[in-house]
């Protein structure tokens, strides 16, 4: 009789063990799922952070000028940082610059005048301008500082307004160095436009103001 208890308990813990083991084991698949999902959604916006910034680093080495070790070193803190946010998100495409072929042309006259209609989004308080850029997306240059904007388009001491359309905030700000983009903010700027844990705005509006 005891030895028949004895058998009956063991069997019946050993039964509860296998099931506690499927359950963790069921548990850690649908967290290692879910985890996956969502670092691949992540994912597109690092790769096009990074993809824009080497194509920056690589257009300054391309056409060098007093200040592109400066911006290199600053950009390239930006490229390190983006990388450590990839590793930990598991993000493991590779990532190069585009042939940076037509980098950072000569500032050209002002775009010719569309109807400065707007489009509904742009523009609060009578700040808004004429939408130039229209399609491009907007990243942080890594510059430290006060709110800055750099462009490859713009001369130097062009104010642009920033409007990005998947939050609705905006900055307007002055063009105080060139890059090889239509517009990037500097690291105070983007701060106040950006999306938590994001280093690209998809939807924007970049207006010229003045």
């Amino acid at each position: 009789m005891r030895r028949y208890r004895r058998n009956n308990m063991s069997g019946r813990t050993r039964k509860l063990v296998i099931g506690g083991v499927a359950l963790a084991i069921a548990g850690g698949a649908f967290a290692i799922s879910t985890g996956v999902s969502s670092a691949g959604e992540n994912c597109v916006g690092l790769d096009q952070a990074l993809r824009q910034n080497l194509q920056f680093i690589a257009g300054q080495r391309a056409n060098p000028d007093a200040l592109s070790d400066a911006r290199i070193a600053n950009r390239q803190a930006v490229v390190d940082l983006i990388n450590q946010r990839r590793q930990v998100a598991g993000c493991n495409a590779n990532v190069a610059a585009e042939v940076p072929g037509a980098a950072a042309p000569a500032a050209p006259a002002a775009p010719a005048k569309p109807p400065a209609s707007g489009n509904g989004n742009a523009g609060n308080a009578g700040n808004a301008g004429e939408v130039v850029c229209k399609g491009s997306t907007v990243t942080l240059s890594g510059e430290a500082g006060a709110p800055f904007a750099s462009s490859g388009t713009f001369p130097i001491g062009t104010i642009l307004k920033v409007t990005n359309l998947d939050n609705n905030k905006s900055i307007t700000v002055k063009v105080a160095t060139p890059s090889g983009s239509c517009v990037l903010l500097n690291n105070a700027a983007f701060e106040q436009v950006r999306e938590p844990g994001k280093f690209l705005i998809r939807r924007a509006v970049i207006e010229k103001v003045g």
